[in-house]
């Protein structure tokens, strides 16, 4: 009797542990199937650099794993034709995105040199992440910079992006994705961080890269930094041309309805003014988001970070209901900070820079070689359908900069694992072979 007792209570207990591990009644069936973790690298075709030079290529139907899938991770780093990484004092990745688009079965792909906001109905249709900017603008599913290296990007288990759905896919085109780099080579610029920074003098430019005169106020920014422009080198240096690649890492499991959960990605920028329009088909937003901004340094007479763009901030509207699982800001050297607030001021999700402090490869001193990441527990953050969300970007007060950056990116899950089983590590496999 005793014996049938304590049976029974030890029932009790696991069904208890049990149901703890179940919070949500909302979630996913739990499947038995062994799910691995594929990994592949790949290289860019080769680009070459001199000292001062910019290059920038919009690498179409660049290789990206077949079939339909749920990625976990896209990692980017500039390496030479040894395979060996490049230090940010040489050479400066200004940015990296990897956009998904529809291609008509048709139609020939495009030259490394056509930015994607040429593409076009009816030969092309871009399929971009879920918002919430303008169209062709911050369209990309994954994207960061020089800060690459120590910045993760891993969605947690059992969290992926779809992609490769036949049924998402219009008739007579194709799936095909375009890697876009920007590179700097700073080997003996005159002024390393002007030259990054883009600003106008040192490249001695009158047009953006699509012949537009630029603007008497304009004082740098990216539309002076592209494509085969030159940043002033020291007078007598010399130094020669090199080949170099970008290589990037993909991982990503197989898609299965019962074991993957998909993710909303949504990009907010700290410079989008948007306006709320109204027409015959109701209230609507119109988002204009500029991308990058100028910091002024704050004088004795202008002390207040808001008022020389030093503190940077927006409201908009939440595009979505859902649990964040994953935020990541990108900003640029002088950054301190970004911080993303919900509506009743709850915090959202934080990221920081991190900054370099050596001499070696991946810490190059006063470089942001990386940014922090959010990861919430599950269901611990919830943001609500046109909820009003709060960005905010800090740099720093004393410094002057140009052309930089104040995005945030979330991944954003609407429903829930119904089990912490579900969450477990998942085993990986990784193809060591680099395909060109």
């Amino acid at each position: 009797m005793l014996r049938h007792h304590q049976c029974l209570w030890w029932l009790l207990l696991l069904l208890g542990v049990i149901m703890g591990m179940i919070p949500y009644l909302e979630g996913v069936v739990i499947n038995n199937k062994n799910q691995v973790i594929k990994t592949k690298t790949y290289m860019t075709p080769l680009f070459t650099l001199k000292p001062g030079s910019v290059v920038e290529r919009f690498y179409y139907n660049t290789n990206f794993p077949k079939g339909r899938i749920a990625i976990k991770s896209f990692d980017v780093e500039v390496v030479d034709e040894a395979a060996n990484p490049i230090s940010l004092f040489q050479t400066y990745l200004h940015h990296w995105g990897i956009l998904r688009y529809y291609q008509h079965k048709d139609t020939k792909d495009p030259n490394t040199n056509t930015p994607f906001t040429q593409l076009h109905k009816p030969n092309f249709i871009i399929a971009s992440n879920n918002g919430v900017c303008q169209k062709h603008a911050l369209p990309q599913f994954f994207g960061t910079g020089a800060d690459s290296r120590k910045t993760s990007s891993f969605l947690p288990n059992p969290y992926g992006i779809e992609v490769g759905n036949e049924k998402e896919v219009p008739l007579g085109y194709e799936e095909k994705w375009v890697l876009n780099i920007h590179v700097i080579d700073t080997r003996g610029v005159e002024d390393r961080i002007g030259c990054i920074e883009c600003k106008r003098y040192l490249y001695n430019v009158t047009k953006d890269g699509l012949g537009v005169t630029l603007e008497d106020d304009y004082i740098g920014g990216l539309r002076c930094c592209y494509d085969q422009t030159q940043c002033k080198v020291k007078e007598g240096y010399e130094g020669e041309e090199r080949n170099l690649y970008v290589r990037y890492t993909i991982k990503w499991v197989d898609w299965d309805d019962n074991l993957v959960i998909p993710l909303k990605v949504y990009i907010f920028d700290v410079t989008d003014t948007w306006k709320l329009l109204i027409d015959s088909t109701g209230a609507h937003e119109g988002h204009n988001c500029l991308v990058e901004y100028n910091v002024g340094s704050c004088s004795s007479i202008n002390k207040r970070g808001d008022q020389c763009n030093a503190t940077k901030m927006v409201k908009l509207f939440s595009p979505t209901s859902g649990y964040i699982v994953y935020g990541m800001a990108h900003l640029h050297v002088g950054g301190l900070g970004s911080m993303l607030y919900g509506e009743d001021g709850r915090h959202l999700c934080s990221s920081s820079p991190i900054y370099g402090n050596g001499s070696e490869i991946g810490n190059e001193d006063g470089y942001v070689v990386g940014m922090s990441t959010c990861y919430p527990k599950p269901g611990s953050v919830k943001i609500n359908n046109k909820e009003m969300l709060t960005l905010i970007s800090k740099y720093d007060p004393t410094q002057n900069h140009t052309g930089v950056m104040g995005l945030f990116h979330i991944m954003v899950a609407q429903k829930l694992p119904n089990s912490l089983i579900h969450m477990e590590t998942l085993k990986e496999f990784a193809d060591d072979k680099t395909s060109m």
